[in-house]
């Protein structure tokens, strides 16, 4: 069912009170101290979110063994950012439009943004938009805090009992992120090499499964040295996802194969020891 009330393009009005209110760029990074006396105004086109948040570098990821929703790395579509920017409560909110995610959406559900378990808080299927929280650690721990108006993200809906499981467990929890190093075309492919901290590649392994910014892939080489790892994508994954449109340099969001941690996790217990005596 349609919310035709909720969303209306960012750049179509200035006055939708359901849209976040952007205030300038230097209150966010320095809040005068009587806060309680700002006046908001927007700025027609939007920073990313990078600008909007202070980061701080943690160089070890955190592994979240929660699950509540699912994902096989498959995206559905490249949806467009149509808005970011901050909300009332402290965090950020970002629209995005998609083309065919949101025939059975409801409130609540998860999608996955660029890998990232994210929720629906309002939609609109005549639109074709939707919205989505942020907090600023999800912002700090994944590629997210690059995006702007009209970035495009891979999107896929979480998975169902009646979903064929085309890529591999996902759960759209971030495991901490890489930055692309090199892109080299071989024929109609290409390969896209990624560094990433010694704490994530210790669980990438050749032949292994990865999820680089929501998109299942296979890993095809792992270079301990230089603390890389490599990829192949083939013509119709370059034209299904985002990972080709980026440029040397920008981050991609990882999340390693769950198995390696929980065999890590039982090596660690001494459970395996347990077993065998």
């Amino acid at each position: 069912m349609a919310i035709s009330s909720f969303l209306t393009p960012f750049s179509k009005t200035l006055a939708n009170p359901f849209l976040p209110k952007l205030s300038t760029i230097s209150h966010l990074l320095n809040p005068p101290p009587n806060t309680h006396n700002l006046k908001f105004t927007f700025n027609l086109k939007a920073p990313r979110l990078s600008l909007l948040l202070t980061t701080h570098h943690n160089p070890k990821p955190k592994f979240n063994s929660t699950i509540r929703s699912l994902f096989t790395g498959i995206v559905e579509d490249m949806g467009e950012v149509r808005h970011v920017g901050s909300s009332n409560d402290g965090g950020f909110t970002m629209i995005i439009h998609t083309k065919t995610l949101l025939e059975d959406v409801n409130l609540g559900d998860s999608i996955s943004v660029n890998g990232t378990c994210l929720t629906v808080t309002r939609f609109d299927t005549q639109l074709g938009e939707f919205v989505v929280g942020l907090s600023p650690e999800t912002l700090r721990k994944t590629s997210l805090i690059e995006l702007e108006n009209g970035s495009l993200v891979n999107l896929e809906r979480a998975l169902k009992p009646s979903t064929r499981m085309g890529g591999h467990f996902v759960q759209g929890h971030v495991d901490g992120t890489g930055q692309i190093v090199a892109k080299e075309s071989e024929g109609d492919s290409l390969w896209v090499k990624v560094k990433t901290a010694p704490e994530l590649l210790k669980y990438i392994v050749p032949k292994g499964f990865i999820a680089v910014d929501g998109t299942s892939l296979t890993v095809v080489k792992v270079f301990d040295e230089e603390e890389c790892f490599n990829f192949m994508l083939v013509d119709y994954t370059q034209q299904k996802v985002v990972i080709p449109l980026k440029n040397i340099g920008q981050k991609v969001n990882l999340e390693v194969d769950i198995l390696g941690k929980y065999v890590e996790r039982l090596l660690r217990s001494g459970f395996v020891n347990a077993v065998i005596s």
